[in-house]
């Protein structure tokens, strides 16, 4: 019987979502001890990746249960409470064909930033850049990133994948009273290609580098921009069916 969870989480508790040997501190393993802890020996399956410190308001999840769980609204509120940094959004039942990452079409990532130095009390979910950027730049930049690329050049090697093309459906960015926030809509994302297009983006509305560096990079030509933007700016926000 399997389930579908809608997910959020503060990325800046755990060292990133996927499973690893080093630290039992991912999401996946907070997620699946507390299944275990009432006897569901499950493993879930995310949507996708987030890195070290990147948070979730939409990560959706699956994973099977044993036929004696029927009462979903009950398992949610025992899981909530066994959870720490993790909450469980909605639960409902699907079809045993539906799997989180491969069944999904669309994945939505918003970048929050301030040109101020975030309080005390942001400074684990709201990046930081200067003021000194332009809008227009901005958006042009983020405008190069539309329509289907090979973003071989703008993601960190170590995943296993068969394909570097993806294509973005949509990019955005508005202020938003002392907020600063960009958003992708794609098919899919490669690792840490969000952060690095977020820098890169920034990189021109700065004048660090131009316009038709950015576009060299992405005919994978150059590459100009290695870093990636502050993790703690970054949100997978929703998934689309």
């Amino acid at each position: 019987m399997r389930v579908k969870a809608v997910i959020a989480y503060d990325g800046s508790a755990f060292y990133g979502f996927q499973r690893q040997t080093s630290t039992p501190l991912t999401v996946t393993q907070h997620i699946e001890s507390a299944l275990k802890s009432l006897q569901i020996d499950t493993k879930i399956i995310g949507s996708g990746r987030t890195d070290r410190g990147v948070h979730a308001t939409g990560q959706v999840i699956h994973f099977d249960l044993p036929p004696y769980w029927q009462d979903l609204q009950k398992l949610k509120m025992i899981l909530n409470r066994r959870m720490q940094a993790i909450s469980l959004r909605h639960l409902s039942w699907v079809s045993d064909t539906f799997h989180a990452r491969f069944s999904a079409k669309r994945r939505l990532y918003r970048y929050l930033f301030k040109t101020e130095i975030p309080s005390v009390f942001e400074e684990k979910y709201i990046a930081h850049y200067p003021e000194d950027f332009d809008r227009k730049r901005l958006l042009e930049a983020l405008n190069c990133f539309c329509g289907e690329h090979d973003f071989r050049y703008f993601h960190k090697t170590g995943s296993d994948i068969h394909t570097t093309r993806r294509t973005i459906y949509q990019t955005r960015y508005y202020p938003y009273r002392q907020y600063h926030i960009l958003t992708f809509e794609a098919n899919g994302f490669l690792r840490s290609q969000v952060r690095m297009m977020v820098e890169a983006s920034m990189q021109c509305a700065r004048g660090i580098i131009s316009i038709e560096t950015l576009q060299a990079q992405l005919a994978c030509k150059e590459q100009a921009v290695t870093g990636l933007a502050p993790a703690e700016g970054l949100y997978l926000s929703k998934i689309i069916y």
